[in-house]
C-alpha cells in the first residue's frame, strides 16, 4: 500500500475501512461518487462533542472510546482512498533524492528500453505522468527522444531494491530539477522548448528551399554532401506546395537538410514524433506513398497532428499560400480534397469547421469566406478573398467579430467599503451589453442576474489557499467505467478538470453568437437528452460524430436489427427480438440497452432537444430531433439507428458538462434528464447560437475575481499571466497557445473574455500584486464619495462625519485606509448610525493603528492633551494604578481604554 508503512499498519487500516462497507455501501462507489472530505465529515467528532455527550455521529458503531474509534476510521478512509488512487500521502523525499543520485547511465539506459519496448503513451500513462515538455536525447539510439522525468522515475525502479515512482509521488509532484541535473551529471543533452521567436526549421518556405536544393541534386548532383548519404525512399514521400515538375521528395533526406543531420541519425517514417515523416507532417506538409496517394493516419500514432488543427495548415500550404505567390484575387477550397489531403476517415464536418472558424481567418489573413454547397459536406466549397486586408469587406453594421473585439483587463481598487463588488455588476452589464447601463440597482442587477444564470458571467473570490488547480486546471480522482454501461464501479484514476478560468474560457471560445433569427427557440414543452454517439474512448467509433453532424441526424449503436415495425413500440418486444442474438441474448425488458432503444426508438419525439457529450465531463453538441426512426445498416454492422437532427451548436474540442446541467452525467448512452436540474438560461443560449452561414458575432463574456490580490496570483495565474496580454489572446497578430500541465491540451484565452478583478488596498494580511501582473491590467481607483450619504439623519451631517474621519485617517496613516461609504449608505436612523460605529468603524480603525488607542481617539476627535480619564463622545479613558513598588514619577501612566456605553455623540466629527 503506502511507503513508509508496516505491512501489517497497511492492511489494519484497509481492513478497517472495509468493515465500515457494511454500513456505508461499496467504499469505491461511494469515494467515486462523493468527495473525500464529506465522507470523512461524517465521522468527524471534537474533543467538545466528546465533553458534551454528544452520540455518535456515523453509521457505524464504534466499540470503546468514541472519539478514539472515529478518528481511527478518518485516518483508515483517508489512506483507503490513497490506496485507490495510487497516491503516497508522505512520499520520503529524501529517499528519493538519494536514488537520484545513485542513478547511473545502466538505469537511464534501462528506462530508455523501456519507453522503446511499451512506447511512449504506455510508458507515461505508468506513472500517470502528462506529455513532456522536455525530452532527454538518446544520441546512440538514432536520435530517439525520451521524456525526462519519466525516465528518471523508470530508471529509479532499476536500482536494487528500488521503486518507480509516479508523477504525483516524485518529489511531491515536483522532481523535475533534481531528475535533469542528474541527466545532465550523466553526460545526456536536455531538449527543451523553443524559445519565443526561435525561427521554425518546418515553416513552408524553408521546407520548400530544401526541396529546391534536392531538385538541384538531382539534375546536377549539386548539394551532395547533404544529400548523397540518404538511401532510395521505401514508403514516406512528401508533396511539394509549389508547382515542380517532379513534386514528390523522399521525407528523410529533406529533413536532414533541415535539421543538418545525416541519415544515420534518424529514421524516415512516422512512428514516432522526431521521425522525419512526423516532423513534414506536423508542419502541414502531406505524406504520401510511391503513388502520390496520402498515407492515411495510423490510430496508434497519437502523436500526429489530426482534425481541424490539420486541416487548417494544409489548407494553408496547399491552397492560400500558393494561390497568393501566383497573385490570384480569391482561392476556392473544396471540402472533399482538403479532407484527402489531410489523412482524415469521413472527417468532413472537422474541416468545415476549420476553414469556417477564426482561427484559420487569423492564421491565413483572410476575411470569412463564401460557401456554396451542402451545409457540411465533402462538395462543401469554399472561396476566400485574397484582396489585401484594407480592402476586405467589412463585417455588417452592428455585428461584432472576433479580430475587432479588445478584451478587457480590469481592476478597481481602493479602500474598503468604496463599493468596488457592488462596481462590478454594473462594469460587467456594460460589457456584455453595451451603453447605457440601467441607472436603477434593480434593473441592473435584474440583468445581472439574467446573465449570470446564462454563465456569461462567472464570480469567484480569491483566498490564501487558492491554486492554479482550482483556477486553470488540477487533476481530480474519476471512476473509470464502460460509457455504454449502467454506473457499476469499476475502478479509479486522475483525470485532468477544469478549474473556473478554462471553463469560462471554453465557453467562451467555442461562443458563436446569438442567432439573428425571428423564431428563437425556448424549452417550453421539450424533454432534454443526453446522448452518447459512439464511445468517446474507441478510436474506432471517433468518424461517428463527424458524421452525425454532417448529414444531419443522430446516430445509435445497440443491435443491429431493424426497429421499423410497428410491433416494436413495445420494449417486451425489443427485449424479444434482442434475446435471438447471441450477444444480446441474457437482455430483459428493463436491461439498459433495452430501454435505452425503447428510448431511440419510441420516446423521442420531433422538438426534442439532445444533449450529445463527448465522455462524461464534456458537450459537444446540442439538437433538435426533426425526425423519426430510421434504419440505415451499415457494412460493418452496429450503429445503424437513426433519428434525423438539426444541429443548432457543435464545438468538437466540447465545453464543461457543468454549464447545463447540476448533476453528474451518467453513463448511460440516452436518458432523459431532470428539467429542474437543466441549466435553462445557459442550454436555451446554445439552442439558439448562430449558424455558419451567419456573420461570426460570439457574445461577450465576464470573469469576476473579487479580492484579486488575497491569493498568491502568480502561482495562480502561472502561465495564463503571459495569456491575458492584450495582442497574445486567440486570433490576435500574437497569438499564443500553451500545452496545459495536467491535461496537455492547447490552450490560449480567446478575446471576448473580459476580466474584472477588485482589491481592497488597506488589508495588510494580503500581498501586493507583482509587476508582471499590474502591466497586463488596467487599474480604476475608487475612493470614498461623501456626496452619496444623507446630509442629515438624525442631525447627523454623514457627509461631514465620513470627510471628517477620513482626513484624519489619511493624516495619521494613508489614503489607502479611508472607510468607505458603503458602511453608512443604509443608516436611516442614529441608532443605525451608531451600531455601525459601534461594530464595524471603531474596531476597524482599532485594526488600521494596531491598537494604539490614542490614535483612535484622535480620529474620533475624542483625544486631549491632559494625563487624567476621558469620557469622550464614542470613548472612554481610565487611568491604570501602578502597582506597588512600580509608583514613580518616572513611570509613564498607562491607560485602559474601553467603548462608551449608549448613545454617541458626533459633534466632534461635524466640524
Amino acid at each position: 500500500m503506502d511507503e513508509g508503512q508496516a505491512d501489517a499498519t497497511a492492511s489494519s487500516r484497509v481492513n478497517s475501512a472495509r468493515s465500515a462497507e457494511q454500513y456505508l455501501g461499496d467504499l469505491d462507489e461511494r469515494l467515486a461518487q462523493d468527495n473525500l472530505d464529506n465522507l470523512l465529515n461524517r465521522f468527524a467528532y471534537t474533543a467538545e462533542d466528546a465533553r458534551e455527550g454528544r452520540p455518535n455521529p456515523s453509521p457505524v458503531p464504534i466499540d470503546g472510546d468514541l472519539r478514539t474509534g472515529l478518528a481511527s476510521l478518518q485516518q483508515a478512509l483517508k489512506h483507503y482512498h490513497a490506496f485507490l488512487t495510487e497516491q503516497n500521502p508522505n512520499p520520503d523525499r529524501a529517499t528519493q533524492q538519494a536514488q537520484v543520485a545513485r542513478l547511473t547511465r545502466a538505469e537511464i539506459e534501462a528506462a530508455m528500453d523501456d519507453c522503446d519496448r511499451l512506447g511512449l503513451a504506455a510508458f507515461l500513462a505508468r506513472g500517470s505522468f502528462v506529455k513532456p515538455q522536455v525530452w532527454v536525447a538518446g544520441e546512440d539510439r538514432g536520435e530517439r527522444n525520451y521524456p525526462a522525468k519519466a525516465v528518471v522515475a523508470a530508471a529509479m525502479g532499476h536500482l536494487p531494491g528500488g521503486r518507480p515512482p509516479g508523477a504525483k509521488q516524485f518529489f511531491g509532484g515536483f522532481g523535475e530539477p533534481q531528475a535533469f541535473a542528474r541527466l545532465e551529471a550523466l553526460g545526456y543533452r536536455l531538449l527543451r522548448p523553443e524559445a519565443e521567436g526561435e525561427e521554425n526549421p518546418f515553416s513552408r518556405d524553408a521546407v520548400e528551399a530544401a526541396m529546391d536544393d534536392f531538385e538541384e541534386y538531382r539534375a546536377s548532383g549539386a548539394h551532395a554532401d547533404d544529400f548523397a548519404g540518404f538511401e532510395e525512399p521505401t514508403g514516406y514521400w512528401v508533396r511539394s506546395t509549389r508547382p515542380r515538375p517532379d513534386p514528390w521528395f523522399p521525407s528523410k533526406p529533406i529533413v536532414g537538410k533541415l535539421l543538418h543531420k545525416p541519415a544515420s541519425a534518424f529514421s524516415g517514417g512516422w512512428s514516432q514524433p522526431q521521425t522525419a515523416a512526423a516532423l513534414l507532417h506536423n508542419a502541414g506538409y502531406v505524406i504520401t506513398d510511391e503513388s502520390d496517394q496520402p498515407l492515411p493516419l495510423p490510430e496508434s500514432h497519437s502523436h500526429l497532428m489530426r482534425g481541424a488543427e490539420r486541416a487548417r495548415l494544409v489548407a494553408l500550404n496547399y491552397f492560400i499560400a500558393p494561390a497568393r505567390e501566383a497573385g490570384k484575387p480569391a482561392v476556392t477550397i473544396r471540402v472533399g480534397d482538403l479532407h484527402d489531403m489531410s489523412g482524415l476517415v469521413r472527417n468532413w464536418a472537422n474541416v468545415c469547421q476549420a476553414l469556417e472558424g477564426p482561427k484559420f481567418r487569423t492564421l491565413a489573413a483572410v476575411s470569412e469566406p463564401r460557401r456554396t454547397g451542402p451545409v457540411r459536406g465533402a462538395s462543401t466549397e469554399y472561396t476566400f478573398s485574397l484582396i489585401p486586408t484594407a480592402s476586405m469587406p467589412e463585417v455588417p453594421a452592428g455585428e461584432l467579430s472576433m479580430s475587432n473585439t479588445k478584451p478587457t483587463n480590469l481592476i478597481l481598487f481602493g479602500p474598503p467599503g468604496t463599493g468596488k463588488t457592488y462596481a462590478t455588476a454594473a462594469e460587467a452589464v456594460r460589457l456584455l451589453c453595451g451603453e447605457p447601463v440601467p441607472e436603477d440597482h434593480g434593473e441592473l442587477m435584474k440583468v445581472y442576474r439574467q446573465l449570470s444564470d446564462e454563465r456569461r458571467i462567472e464570480f469567484v473570490t480569491f483566498h490564501q489557499s487558492m491554486s492554479y488547480e482550482d483556477f486553470v486546471e488540477g487533476l481530480r480522482p474519476e471512476t473509470v467505467r464502460n460509457e455504454n454501461e449502467p454506473a457499476t464501479s469499476a475502478g479509479f484514476q486522475l483525470e485532468p478538470r477544469p478549474g473556473i478560468f478554462r471553463q469560462i474560457a471554453s465557453s467562451a471560445e467555442s461562443n458563436r453568437g446569438r442567432s439573428a433569427r425571428a423564431d428563437a427557440l425556448h424549452l417550453d414543452g421539450r424533454q432534454v437528452y443526453k446522448m452518447s454517439i459512439g464511445n468517446s474512448a474507441l478510436p474506432q467509433d471517433a468518424p461517428l460524430f463527424a458524421q452525425a453532424l454532417a448529414e444531419g441526424c443522430t446516430i445509435f449503436g445497440f443491435a443491429d436489427l431493424d426497429w421499423s415495425d410497428p410491433r416494436f413500440a413495445e420494449p417486451a418486444e425489443i427485449a424479444s427480438a434482442m434475446q435471438r442474438l447471441d450477444d444480446w441474448a441474457g437482455v430483459k425488458p428493463g436491461s439498459p440497452s433495452v430501454r435505452m432503444t425503447d428510448i431511440f426508438r419510441n420516446r423521442l419525439k420531433p422538438g426534442d432537444i439532445l444533449i450529445v457529450t463527448r465522455g462524461n465531463l464534456l458537450v459537444r453538441a446540442v439538437g433538435e430531433v426533426t425526425g423519426e426512426y430510421e434504419f440505415h445498416p451499415r457494412p460493418e454492422g452496429d450503429y445503424g439507428h437513426r433519428r434525423a437532427v438539426r444541429w443548432l451548436w457543435s464545438d468538437a474540442e466540447g465545453v464543461p458538462a457543468t454549464e447545463f446541467y447540476r448533476k453528474k452525467f451518467s453513463q448511460l448512452t440516452l436518458y432523459p434528464l431532470v428539467p429542474e436540474d437543466l441549466n435553462v438560461p445557459v442550454l436555451e443560449r446554445y439552442m439558439n447560437s448562430r449558424t455558419p452561414e451567419e456573420p461570426a458575432a460570439p457574445d461577450p463574456f465576464v470573469l469576476i475575481i473579487d479580492e484579486i490580490n488575497r491569493a498568491n496570483v502568480s502561482k495562480v495565474f502561472g502561465e495564463l499571466i503571459t495569456l491575458l496580454e492584450e495582442d497574445k489572446r486567440l486570433g490576435r497578430d500574437n497569438e499564443l497557445r500553451i500545452t496545459l500541465p495536467y491535461s496537455g491540451d492547447r490552450f490560449g484565452v480567446p478575446q471576448n473574455l473580459h476580466i474584472i478583478g477588485t482589491m481592497n488596498t488597506a488589508d495588510r494580511s494580503i500581498a501586493l500584486l507583482d509587476t508582471a501582473l499590474r502591466r497586463r491590467f488596467t487599474f480604476r481607483e475608487l475612493m470614498p464619495d461623501p456626496n452619496v450619504l444623507s446630509s442629515n439623519v438624525d442631525g447627523i451631517d454623514l457627509q461631514k462625519l465620513l470627510t471628517t474621519l477620513n482626513d484624519r485617517i489619511e493624516y495619521l496613516f494613508d489614503r489607502d485606509h479611508q472607510i468607505g461609504h458603503a458602511y453608512f449608505i443604509r443608516c436611516e436612523t442614529k441608532e443605525d448610525v451608531d451600531d455601525v460605529m459601534r461594530h464595524k468603524i471603531i474596531p476597524l480603525l482599532a485594526e488600521y493603528f494596531y491598537e494604539d488607542w490614542s490614535k483612535v481617539a484622535a480620529v474620533l476627535g475624542d483625544l486631549t492633551p491632559q494625563e487624567g480619564d476621558i469620557d469622550g463622545a464614542f470613548l472612554v479613558r481610565r487611568r491604570l494604578t501602578a502597582p506597588a513598588g512600580l509608583a514613580g514619577d518616572e513611570m509613564a501612566p498607562r491607560y485602559r481604554w474601553k467603548m462608551k456605553e449608549g448613545a454617541f455623540s458626533y459633534q466632534n466629527l461635524q466640524p
